[in-house]
């Protein structure tokens, strides 16, 4: 930790019989920086992950969190850190703070543990590799923390140690809290888990990160169908901590940092990836709040189709400054083409006049003589396409337009292309899609580049806003044969 972080005097109005005591008498310990700080230490839900920049106010926020329950009997806490070298540096920052919010706590070295007056404990501890969380096979805790969480290279220690929930006082909550700044080799795992799921600073029920769906309880379960428990992500940036910022000092040295560091630990941006394609993407300019799109704006879909692995499906709409709105999407694996052309048309009921849809070229392949192609199967269910542009160079041509759409207009000061933070699939795969190194002008097409693609497909149909100079009629590449001659392509 920095000396200048080290140095901050934060502020928890914490104190014994504090009812008793006149509020011009009262000594203010801790008083946490209103926003971020405020609302990590509010959160409700089980799950919690409060981080972003360096220099955000992290470390004491997660010392503080425990301290509310420091007056139950029952209470029983851990706080957790990677390394011992990492967790001396907390046990200094509590030892600072505790015994002035807390009179009569006293620290074990010997058990490394914080007791209060009313038997509440908070141990501090280490977990250093995934066989460590032995230690505390057979102990419950009703309050875990990990600082730094990134540190884990996998989710072993974070989802065993859930195991270890639990509180039998009925007024005692139990909850999980972790920090962190983006990069650190469990990087991709918290942000599945954290990040990607929902938009930043709203709750959302826990999923699984590797398939993305609800937890729930099991079907003999009396809460069948219901979600286990929620999750919560909460940005901080280093402006969030005035105690820090207003030195300057420190703002200064995250600016000297690489790129690639800089945008991470000073502009807490977790769509940083080395080797990455797109790093023109920014979410705070490029993911915007809902609304609703006006019935003359021209709207029209683009798909990446696959049964085995996942399709994914992009519902696009044209500004009249022609600011392209990916509004809505569709992110499904094992499904076939007819059922997906049932789900699109469903999504597709309130929205008005979809002006035409792209799709995969690839799917107007004939199986034999024995039937239709997966894009006739589609066309034949009313959800009706034309087949995206395969010739030479489209796979460039159409990378280097998704570079010139995340651009910023000169002329509207605003990024030709945004996305509702409502396509969390987009906008957590976009920022990700890593570069193919052997040809540094395409993407790799080994990664997860389903949803590329139908963006690609999308923006490469050349859609206009006016539906006077738009001119719909497709020119497939040569060979292909006409999407649909009674929808006018």
């Amino acid at each position: 930790m920095k000396k200048a972080e080290q140095e901050q005097k934060p502020k928890i109005k914490i104190i014994d019989d504090i009812e008793q005591v006149p509020i011009e008498e009262q000594k203010i310990i801790f008083k946490p920086n209103e926003g971020p700080q405020t609302e990590f230490l509010a959160a409700s839900e089980r799950e919690v992950l409060y981080g972003g920049s360096a220099g955000g106010g992290k470390s004491y926020a997660m010392l503080a969190d425990p301290l509310r329950y420091m007056g139950h009997p029952s209470f029983s806490g851990l706080l957790l850190r990677h390394t011992t070298e990492e967790l001396r540096e907390l046990i200094f920052k509590s030892k600072e703070l505790y015994p002035q919010i807390w009179k009569g706590i006293k620290w074990s070295e010997r058990k490394m543990q914080w007791e209060a007056p009313s038997g509440a404990r908070l141990w501090m501890s280490y977990l250093d590799r995934d066989d460590d969380v032995l230690r505390y096979q057979g102990l419950a805790f009703s309050w875990i923390g990990f600082d730094e969480l990134t540190q884990w290279a996998t989710p072993y220690a974070w989802n065993y140690m859930r195991s270890r929930l639990r509180s039998t006082a009925p007024d005692l909550p139990v909850y999980m809290r972790a920090t962190t700044n983006p990069g650190g080799p469990g990087h991709q795992w918290v942000k599945r888990m954290f990040i990607d799921p929902a938009p930043y600073g709203k709750n959302f029920d826990a999923t699984n990160i590797e398939t993305g769906q609800v937890l729930q309880y099991p079907s003999n379960h009396e809460k069948a169908g219901q979600a286990l428990f929620q999750r919560r992500f909460i940005p901080a940036r280093l402006s969030d901590n005035p105690y820090l910022s207003a030195q300057g000092d420190y703002e200064a040295m995250l600016l000297s940092l690489p790129e690639h560091q800089r945008k991470q630990l000073l502009e807490g941006d977790w769509d940083i990836k080395e080797g990455a394609a797109f790093t023109e993407f920014n979410r705070d300019i490029h993911v915007i709040e809902p609304f609703d799109i006006p019935r003359n704006w021209v709207k029209f879909r683009a798909c990446d189709y696959g049964y085995g692995s996942y399709s994914g499906v992009l519902w696009f709409a044209v500004s009249p400054d022609e600011q392209i709105i990916i509004y809505r999407e569709l992110y499904v694996s094992k499904v076939l083409a007819t059922d997906l052309a049932d789900m699109i048309l469903e999504l597709e009921a309130d929205d008005g006049n979809i002006k035409y849809g792209v799709l995969d070229s690839s799917l107007w392949h004939r199986r034999g003589d024995t039937g239709p192609s997966l894009a006739e199967q589609m066309i034949q269910r009313g959800c009706r396409w034309r087949p995206s542009d395969r010739s030479k160079g489209s796979r460039v041509a159409g990378k280097n337009e998704v570079h010139r759409r995340l651009q910023v207009d000169e002329f509207t000061e605003q990024p030709r292309m945004v996305f509702f933070n409502t396509c969390t699939n987009a906008i957590s795969q976009i920022p990700a899609i890593p570069l193919d190194k052997r040809n540094p002008e395409d993407v790799d097409t080994k990664a997860e580049d389903h949803i590329y693609d139908a963006l690609r497909y999308g923006i490469m149909s050349r859609p206009r806003f006016s539906i006077f100079d738009y001119d719909p009629v497709g020119r497939p590449s040569q060979g292909m044969p006409i999407a649909d001659s009674t929808f006018g392509y």
